[in-house]
């Protein structure tokens, strides 16, 4: 029987492609937000070997190959699919990959989905009766108005003990299932009570539209102030953002990472219809991948506090892994985006990000503040700190513009910053290369080269179909512009088949990326999809671009028949004329 979705897709989510393939390859060069070294596939002098952090799949512009994490290590390491995996799950520390039902799993996914937007609506429908008053009460204080409490889905846990488990069973949900969900939790008796009680309710919906979890914000004295749904099948905190499903249709203005969900829904109410949080966690590396989806800029909304600059930092670095461009937002006069807009307003707002520091001049301040630079034994700790920072930076006009700046405040010769900074830099390179030659020093592979017997008989109609594809996985929710395609209106058999694997996953609920496309395909048809999705896709337009597409494959399509049609018929008329027989 075949490894379990699930299975695969936390292994996936456990096995970031850079620290994978950076372990085998020295990924020193950085292209936009791809990381790019020699190709150990084949022989090469120039890197063309390039690895998205964003898209977790690697390509090789030189031979073809590409992939998601699995395939990578299927062709480094000689393995088949499931050692493969098993392979990977040692790595992630992981217990051994085990049988399981897709088919139930599929069915366990949907039952659990069914039942949080059943609960969604149930909270939504509390919110505008008696009971909802409180949460009603609180959302008008915070200024929350009713188009932006539909928007969001808003609604409130009523307090009381099992009023949404007797709701729920009367719709014909078990216990259990609502257990598994995180709605309900067991008691110390046995018996069972709501999870979210005295609670205004975000629900937490994914791109897809589905309802994954909850976020109840506390209208009493109760703790904590947020309690968020447990992970469950269905809901991984640390993979979802709140309000990505309205984010993801922002096309003026920049993606805001806020701390809490009502700093969200303020600033949407206020036109800034980027913003999104993380759910009661620091920023993760999977949040910002799935940032990175949607924009290679984002601006950081965190609090003032020690723990808003201690998340901020972090937040820096994972961002730039992905080679995405960071802000960070000095507040004023406030302690969050939403007391700052009720205070001075949204064009006061949208002042205060277009004036936010880029994060070198967010970082240089932080280190800035930590010394004394009147002092001599100040300034130089400043410049050590400031020399390891400008080594982090990949871009060298930039590296020495910074460098410009401090020799001037500090009265220290740029040329003397540049060169320690170069020193950390060929010292972090050296241990990189080092590292490599170890992992190198191993048997040869047994390595295939790329198989290139994927072709197109249309390349007009199979650069559209590409783009169907490019556009789906971008945005799923595009998926029902799509049903009236079949196998025949495609000229590549492949790309439908990925169509169709596309289909398949969204209707089970499951992760479409495309690491996660990549482990259905063979090595060939990973390498053509990781090719085609390398290409760039505006999706601001969404809509009108896969309708482009789609009238460009159905025009192919007539307009070879028609061709079809026509050659068929001279073909007859030449046999007619052959064999002497007269035109009626």
């Amino acid at each position: 029987m075949a490894i379990s979705e699930t299975y695969l897709d936390e292994l996936i989510s456990r096995s970031d492609i850079a620290d994978v393939v950076g372990s085998y390859v020295n990924l020193s060069k950085r292209s936009g937000s791809n990381l790019f070294g020699l190709c150990p596939f084949h022989n090469e002098k120039t890197p063309s070997f390039s690895v998205s952090p964003e898209k977790q799949i690697y390509h090789c512009f030189g031979c073809g190959k590409g992939g998601g994490v699995i395939n990578f290590i299927m062709e480094i390491e000689g393995l088949g699919f499931q050692d493969a995996v098993a392979f990977l799950a040692r790595r992630a520390g992981m217990p051994p990959p085990e049988d399981g039902s897709s088919e139930e799993t599929r069915s366990r996914r949907g039952r659990l989905l069914d039942l949080n937007k059943d609960a969604a609506r149930f909270y939504y429908q509390v919110l505008n009766s008696p009971a909802g008053a409180e949460a009603m009460s609180y959302m008008q204080r915070r200024q929350i108005d009713a188009p932006t409490a539909v928007r969001f889905g808003l609604g409130a846990a009523p307090d009381a003990w099992t009023e949404l488990l007797k709701a729920m069973k009367a719709k014909g949900y078990n216990e259990q299932e609502m257990f598994e969900a995180g709605l309900i939790k067991r008691g110390k008796n046995g018996g069972f009570y709501d999870t979210f009680r005295n609670r205004l309710m975000f629900p937490v919906i994914d791109i897809r539209g589905s309802v994954l979890g909850f976020s109840g914000r506390a209208l009493g004295d109760s703790e904590p102030k947020y309690l968020n749904s447990p992970d469950t099948p269905v809901f991984n905190k640390s993979k979802n953002l709140f309000a990505i499903n309205l984010a993801k249709k922002c096309k003026d203005g920049p993606f805001i990472l806020c701390e809490g969900n009502i700093d969200v829904v303020s600033l949407h109410q206020a036109g800034f219809t980027g913003a999104v949080a993380s759910l009661g966690t620091s920023l993760t590396s999977d949040q910002a991948r799935l940032l990175s989806r949607y924009t290679d800029q984002v601006v950081l909304a965190y609090d003032g506090d020690a723990a808003g600059i201690k998340a901020a930092d972090r937040a820096i670095k994972i961002f730039e892994q992905l080679g995405m461009k960071v802000r960070v937002l000095r507040i004023n006069g406030a302690k969050d985006p939403d007391e700052y807009i009720k205070r001075f307003g949204a064009d006061a707002f949208r002042n205060l990000i277009q004036g936010s520091p880029d994060k070198l001049d967010y970082q240089i301040a932080q280190i800035r503040a930590k010394y004394d630079v009147s002092s001599d034994a100040g300034r130089l700790s400043f410049l050590n700190d400031i020399t390891v920072l400008l080594s982090q930076v990949s871009n060298s006009i930039e590296r020495e513009v910074y460098a410009a700046k401090i020799s001037e405040e500090m009265g220290v010769s740029k040329d003397a910053i540049l060169s320690e900074a170069k020193k950390i830099i060929s010292r972090r390179l050296r241990k990189q290369k080092q590292k490599t030659e170890q992992m190198n020093m191993r048997p040869g592979q047994n390595r295939q080269p790329a198989d290139r017997d994927i072709r197109y008989t249309d390349p007009v109609s199979a650069s559209a179909e590409e783009g169907v594809l490019r556009l789906l996985m971008l945005d799923p929710t595009l998926l029902p512009l799509t049903d009236d395609l079949k196998e025949g209106d495609f000229s590549s058999p492949f790309l439908f088949r990925v169509l169709t694997l596309i289909r398949k996953k969204l209707a089970d609920h499951s992760d479409v990326t495309p690491a996660t496309l990549c482990r259905d395909l063979t090595s060939s048809e990973a390498s053509r999809l990781t090719a085609i999705l390398d290409k760039p896709e505006n999706i601001s337009e969404g809509k009108k671009a896969m309708n482009d597409y789609l009238i460009k494959i159905r025009y192919r399509k007539i307009e070879n028949e028609t061709t079809q049609d026509l050659a068929q018929m001279a073909e007859l008329i030449k046999k007619k004329k052959g064999m002497g027989i007269a035109d009626e």
